[in-house]
């Protein structure tokens, strides 16, 4: 049994030592894909005409003007990557996030329906089959104590040109369940982002 295991530790030695002598580096991660920047601003109150803030918060009370949304993107062998960072918010309090197809305007709905890779002939779009964080860019996030964080989505298809325009931050973390699926709570937010 000792000659067993005496002979097994200085086999692997003896292959660890060659491997450590050949010259090859060992196989590293998968570089992640840069963000590049898309959108950045402080939100503000809707204005009462004319041009609409970039970021417009719909609801002080959650999103207080002044809070940052900053939003960038990466496409990378036909997948896309989309990163959306927050701060000063409530602290500790969870948020959802998606891609809209409008750009923002004076009033939440203004922004359209989400973002989809596969269009749901039906609207508002509550099937599991379409709203889906696969079919769709859903970028939930929960603050620190500070009011920050950061929520990213990965998948595996690119936007089309001119279709995806804002990200809106909702009152609550995305539904799953048929029936409401994809859908978040009102609109507290908009960062127009043209993708």
């Amino acid at each position: 049994m000792r000659t067993t295991v005496a002979a097994l530790v200085g086999a692997v030695l003896l292959t660890g030592g060659l491997a450590a002598c050949s010259g090859e580096a060992p196989p590293s991660a998968p570089k992640a894909p840069e963000i590049k920047p898309v959108a950045e601003t402080a939100v503000d109150a809707p204005a009462a005409s004319g041009d609409q803030p970039k970021g417009i918060t719909y609801d002080v009370k959650r999103i207080p003007v002044g809070a940052k949304l900053s939003t960038g993107a990466s496409v990378s062998d036909g997948r896309t990557t989309v990163e959306l960072k927050v701060s000063g918010l409530l602290p500790d309090t969870k948020y959802g996030s998606h891609v809209h197809t409008k750009p923002c305007g004076a009033k939440p709905a203004d922004s359209g329906p989400h973002y989809q890779h596969e269009k749901d002939p039906v609207t508002p779009s509550v099937d599991p089959k379409y709203a889906n964080a696969q079919n769709e860019i859903w970028l939930d996030f929960t603050t620190d104590a500070q009011g920050a964080a950061t929520g990213t989505a990965t998948v595996g298809w690119e936007f089309r040109k001119g279709e995806a325009n804002a990200v809106i931050v909702h009152a609550a973390h995305t539904s799953t369940e048929h029936g409401k699926a994809g859908t978040a709570g009102d609109r507290l937010a908009c960062l127009t982002a043209q993708f």
